[in-house]
């Protein structure tokens, strides 16, 4: 017979052997550091200039960044720091190099489905990527325990109170006391004060906003990360909800992220678990839009079409129970999506099977499919297996041909999710400012 002891036991080899894959994927010492890109890279698929026209405004200006040169001394290489002084400083036909970001807090994108292995993290990865390398700055924020995302990006060593477990018992604390200050006779509130919760969320409860926030070794994405040990949430939150009957519990990301400053980050993306709980709530219903990878298969349309209905039906009961709740802390219901978009995951455009699956999902799902899949190709396949998206990946480890193709894959798909973006963030502020 085997119990519990087991498991942990095979958790700890289990450990072991996931170390020596990071010290074999990241940098001696387990650190993660981003590679620097040429000025092939940066022309094409940054910049949009060519090659010579970037090298003539440097050599005009010495002041800007020149980066450094290998031993043969035919390339230059920047890091993402020299190239977002050149997006901030240089202008080609006098147009500036900075995205665009209209006014307001950023937005926020959950990337979510129920099915494994559709490329959730893979896509929350790319995007975060792509979003950075276009002169956004991202922040993070993982909710799935498997906490593949949070390895991705470098952190290895995270405690689960510094995870969304962590922001969930500051905001039970912080919504304890707003609800007993409420009542013009504390006395006469049913619900208890964050000095009557267990000592270890008044303990975690006690943190600033700024401390759930990880640096990378992207020096413009940052992380709320996430852990194995985080995976109790779904067990601590139903405690939490029976200690405190009023906490509207799916709020509490949202209200986490009111509070950061709206000019601190440009585009917020959630990497979420594979199943309807508490974390995947709180993400929904943080979102402005929700983005569902899918592969082309009957498995993951099946998944697909459960996932839609079950965090359909969620919501809706929330909608219907919490409602005075809800409107007391501040919260909107019902929960509105400025988007929802579904993005066909692992596509072979010679596959048949695949192009028949991505008629049936546009029969069924119309223009909320978008029009760019993710190709499947060497490439994407090491994105998985390292720890790295095409976008770390260096060209000069494959054939360039492969590594285009990739990188022209995510970055229509990029391209498009950033278009689902900037349209939601316009009408946002057309819609508010017609309310003023």
């Amino acid at each position: 017979m085997r119990n519990h002891k087991d498991l942990q036991q095979m958790n700890e080899r289990s450990l072991a052997q996931q170390a020596a894959v990071r010290r074999s994927t990241f940098s001696p010492g387990e650190v993660k550091t981003l590679r620097p890109f040429s000025i092939w890279e940066i022309s094409q698929f940054m910049f949009d200039v060519s090659a010579d026209t970037l090298r003539k405004k440097l050599m005009d200006d010495p002041s800007l960044p020149q980066g450094s040169t290998e031993e043969d001394g035919r390339q230059r290489w920047f890091s993402l720091e020299e190239i977002n002084e050149l997006r901030r400083r240089a202008k080609f036909r006098g147009k500036t190099l900075l995205p665009k970001r209209p006014k307001g807090r950023a937005m926020r994108a959950a990337v979510s489905n129920f099915k494994g292995g559709v490329g959730k993290t893979v896509v929350a990865q790319h995007l975060a990527n792509a979003a950075a390398l276009d002169g956004y700055r991202v922040l993070c924020v993982d909710f799935d325990p498997q906490a593949t995302l949070t390895h991705s990006m470098g952190l290895t060593e995270v405690k689960e109170w510094n995870t969304v477990w962590g922001i969930m018992c500051r905001d039970l604390c912080r919504e304890a006391d707003r609800i007993i200050e409420s009542y013009d006779d504390p006395d006469d509130c049913p619900y208890p004060s964050s000095e009557e919760l267990p000592d270890d969320v008044r303990s975690i409860g006690s943190q600033r906003v700024q401390d759930f926030i990880q640096p990378t070794c992207w020096p413009t994405i940052d992380i709320i990360p996430s852990c194995a040990n985080a995976a109790f949430v779904e067990f601590a939150s139903a405690q939490y909800r029976a200690l405190h009957k009023a906490w509207s519990f799916f709020g509490c990301m949202a209200r986490y992220l009111d509070e950061l400053p709206d000019d601190q980050y440009d585009i917020i993306i959630f990497d979420c678990p594979p199943a309807i709980g508490y974390q995947s709530l709180n993400a929904a219903f943080a979102a402005d839009i929700l983005y569902i990878p899918s592969g082309p298969g009957y498995w993951e349309y099946d998944s697909t079409t459960s996932y839609l209905g079950q965090l359909g039906d969620a919501m809706a009961d929330i909608s219907d129970g919490f409602g005075a709740l809800a409107e007391d802390a501040g919260i909107t219901l019902p929960k509105a999506f400025a988007d929802i978009r579904v993005l066909m995951t692992r596509f072979e455009n010679t596959n048949p099977l695949h192009a028949a699956m991505m008629d049936a999902f546009r029969n069924v799902f119309g223009a909320d499919v978008c029009q760019n899949p993710i190709e499947m190709t060497r490439a994407v396949e090491q994105s998985g297996r390292f720890q790295m998206s095409v976008y770390e990946q260096d060209y000069r480890h494959m054939t360039r041909e492969t590594w285009k193709r990739a990188r022209h894959s995510f970055d229509r798909a990029y391209g498009e999710f950033l278009g689902t973006v900037l349209d939601a963030w316009d009408k946002r502020n057309g819609s508010e400012g017609a309310k003023q």
